[in-house]
């Protein structure tokens, strides 16, 4: 038990405890992943076979690495025998396993989200419902959430008060459309990412002998990230415990941030309801951020009312205040952010160390342009990943028909590619025929004698050279290694003389023929770098990537870079240098946030996680106007900004924008106990204070009513300049001035900021 003893005492009662239900409450950058690893490792020297440990984690490569860090302490032989990974990759090997009893075959195809919504479009086009009113990706929500809560096809047909609500929203043909996909992907051999945990709920509930097997095999389970399970993943985990009761769920409240992905906190907070005499531990030492930052972060999340009390606290030196900057547009924002991390990037000599994290995807391109004119190198996460390209997903579809020629989905998108002169409507025609008989396309294409199609003899023969060679994959598909055969599909099937030939179009068609050559390298490595014994197939290799999750794909440290996310895609990573921008009402919270008790309280856990992921500086921006659909609209500072407790925070260019007694208690004292100044010596005051900011002085022809054409006025930011026109009424009042250095500018009076000089 040495290796006990390099941990703290926290965290050596919470890995030596071995037996009954335990839950770890780890605050942000507590080493909740060391406890759970010297967790299993302890077990192990005590005798546990780890053949009877089943180790849950939300991405494949934290589960590597947890093998990887137990190998090192307890050997490498027998932390392979753990059963360790995802919730989905565990109980995907499980489904195949026992695929027969549910009615799949063995080499299930497992769709992705683009999958999904091509065949829910494709049956809203069958139904010939509008697919404005039925948008493929929400009634693909739909479906997800009936999954997650483990609501079948036919209890959702018969929930009287489910149908009321679809009826509400115009759509009631919700639940036909749920039924027919279910049915599609039954008959194409497939499960979404949502199917792996239902039916996993359905074996565990119909078959009992199953149920019991795998009760019996995993004596000792650990759930990492507890507060991000859904109801489907909760009850998998409570019927998988019921025997032994050896469960041990790691996670903070505090950080539960996926709602939206179905995620229950309940499961976190009501675990001693399900376990009364469970072992609770918390780990409370934070060792990833400077003192300022930890208890900034603490003074916001004390806020919430439903949480887990635990005090945060860290050892490390005390850092800089969190500095808080305010700008006039979002624009200004992105180039104050980008000259910030330019000056910084000097010291340090790594842009690795930034990191800029927003509420919404679309706020990155301020922030974008901005570093690009800076030559500063960045990289957007959560776009587009390299599984996601098009011509990656063509021969991906060509693999996956190798293993499973009854995926529908993989079989429409590359049926004609590389062109074979088949027409779209003799490819409806197909997709028509298999729906009257209730089977799938691949066997109506490869029994045109036993099911007749309108479609001429030339056609029939070009389909069939194609099903030629698909079973000619599919004969090899368990005889020859992943790589070997990958390579000849990518030849036979034409794709690699297709991209060969758009080499010279330019330098997208290079890089999507790049793009091959890296797949085909991965799976070479894939091959290389298994241990196991036995050929590892392309179905082997298929299993892997359609189970890779957005973390496990994208790795933050590849490159010299500035990372930009959004503040979800942030979550477990940390930086040394974080910026949190668009700190504005209506976009963090978020305007929908707005509604309840419950979503406000997640709203702050995300600025909590926001906050928590710096480890040294973290800066904080917002603005006085964005553009929003073309138009510029009136910004005030997040409530949030209010909430974290004055002695923590510098503010940067925030002007005192009312009078003294305005800001109240905050002003003459506030929490922290004394006047708190900025580092222009403004004072710091209740940031709420900020929702009206005056922007012109109160006396005489400075006011912005009395701003006249031929007057001279200076702008923050364009200098001086004289007005030579004026338009509108009240706050939608303009104003054109010529500036010497910048042309004409034409402004919004309410937030242009403007000094008169004189009046011409």
């Amino acid at each position: 038990m040495n290796f006990l003893n390099e941990l703290n005492d926290s965290q050596k009662v919470a890995a030596a405890h071995m037996y009954g239900a335990a839950m770890v409450i780890a605050g942000a950058g507590s080493g909740k992943t060391r406890v759970l690893t010297y967790r299993i490792a302890h077990m192990m020297e005590n005798g546990i076979d780890p053949f009877n440990i089943l180790a849950l984690t939300f991405t494949n490569k934290a589960a590597k690495e947890m093998t990887e860090r137990i190998g090192n302490i307890a050997g490498m032989h027998e932390a392979k025998n753990i059963t360790m990974g995802t919730f989905h990759s565990v109980f995907s090997k499980i489904l195949r396993f026992n695929a027969d009893r549910i009615g799949f075959p063995t080499n299930f195809t497992i769709y992705d989200t683009q999958d999904s919504k091509s065949l829910i479009k494709d049956i809203i086009k069958g139904f010939n419902l509008d697919d404005k009113t039925y948008k493929p990706s929400q009634v693909f929500g739909r479906i997800s959430t009936a999954k997650n809560n483990l609501i079948s096809p036919e209890d959702y047909a018969q929930n009287s008060e489910i149908l009321l609500e679809d009826k509400q929203t115009r759509r009631p043909e919700l639940s036909r459309i749920y039924t027919s996909y279910m049915n599609r992907c039954q008959r194409s051999g497939a499960m979404d990412f949502d199917d792996l945990l239902y039916y996993t709920n359905v074996l565990l509930r119909d078959f009992p002998d199953v149920l019991h097997y795998y009760q019996h095999k995993f004596k000792y389970i650990l759930v990492d990230e507890y507060q991000d399970t859904n109801y489907a993943q909760y009850l998998i985990i409570k019927k998988l415990a019921a025997a032994y009761e050896n469960i041990c769920v790691v996670g903070d409240d505090a950080q539960s941030i996926y709602s939206f992905r179905g995620a229950n906190i309940e499961n976190i907070l009501n675990f001693k309801k399900d376990y009364p005499e469970f072992s609770l531990f918390k780990l409370e030492q934070n060792y990833r951020s400077t003192k300022n930052i930890v208890e900034a972060a603490n003074s916001v999340i004390k806020n919430n009312k439903d949480q887990i009390q635990k005090n945060v606290w860290t050892e490390n030196q005390t850092g800089e205040k969190i500095e808080v900057i305010r700008t006039l547009t979002d624009n200004e924002e992105g180039r104050s952010v980008s000259a910030k991390i330019y000056d910084k990037q000097k010291a340090t000599g790594s842009y690795n160390d930034f990191a800029i994290l927003y509420r919404t995807n679309r706020q990155s391109r301020s922030f974008e342009e901005s570093l690009r004119k800076l030559n500063i190198p960045y990289k957007v996460y959560g776009g587009l990943s390299f599984y996601q390209r098009k011509e990656i997903k063509d021969l991906l579809a060509y693999f996956r028909l190798s293993a499973n020629p009854n995926d529908e989905e993989a079989l429409k998108r590359v049926i004609n590619y590389p062109r074979r002169a088949l027409g779209k409507t003799s490819i409806e025609k197909l997709i028509i025929a298999a729906n009257n008989y209730g089977t799938s396309i691949w066997e109506i294409i490869s029994n045109f004698h036993k099911y007749p199609v309108d479609i001429n003899k030339g056609t029939q023969t070009r389909i069939g050279d194609f099903v030629t060679m698909i079973k000619s994959f599919q004969a090899e598909i368990n005889e020859k290694d992943a790589f070997t055969l990958a390579e000849r599909i990518a030849k036979s099937s034409g794709i690699m003389n297709e991209l060969v030939s758009e080499k010279n179009k330019g330098p997208e068609e290079v890089e999507r023929f790049q793009n091959i050559e890296e797949l085909l390298g991965g799976i070479q490595e894939f091959v290389n770098s298994s241990e196991d014994e036995g050929v590892k197939t392309l179905a082997d290799f298929m299993m892997d990537v359609a189970l890779l999750t957005d973390a496990d794909q994208d790795n933050p440290e590849e490159k010299n870079h500035v990372s930009l996310m959004t503040i979800h895609s942030s979550k477990g990573l940390e930086y040394p240098n974080v910026f949190l921008v668009g700190l504005e009402e209506n976009l963090f919270p978020s305007q929908m946030s707005l509604q309840s008790r419950s979503d406000l309280e997640e709203e702050r856990r995300l600025f909590y996680v926001a906050i928590t992921r710096a480890m040294t500086t973290c800066t904080i921006s917002y603005a006085v106007s964005r553009f929003l659909w073309g138009q510029p609209i009136s910004c005030e500072p997040s409530r949030f900004l209010d909430e974290i407790d004055p002695q923590y925070v510098s503010f940067n260019n925030v002007k005192q924008p009312m009078s003294r007694t305005s800001f109240g208690k905050s002003f003459e004292g506030g929490r922290s106990g004394g006047l708190n100044k900025s580092l222009g010596g403004s004072p710091v005051g209740n940031l709420r204070s900020l929702k009206e900011v005056k922007r012109t002085q109160s006396n005489g022809p400075n006011q912005t009513a009395d701003i006249k054409v031929g007057y001279n006025v200076q702008h923050e930011r364009f200098g001086k300049g004289k007005v030579t026109n004026m338009e509108g009424q009240g706050p939608d009042q303009k104003a054109t001035i010529f500036f010497p250095h910048h042309g004409s500018k034409t402004v919004l009076l309410r937030f242009a900021n403007l000094e008169v000089i004189d009046q011409g």
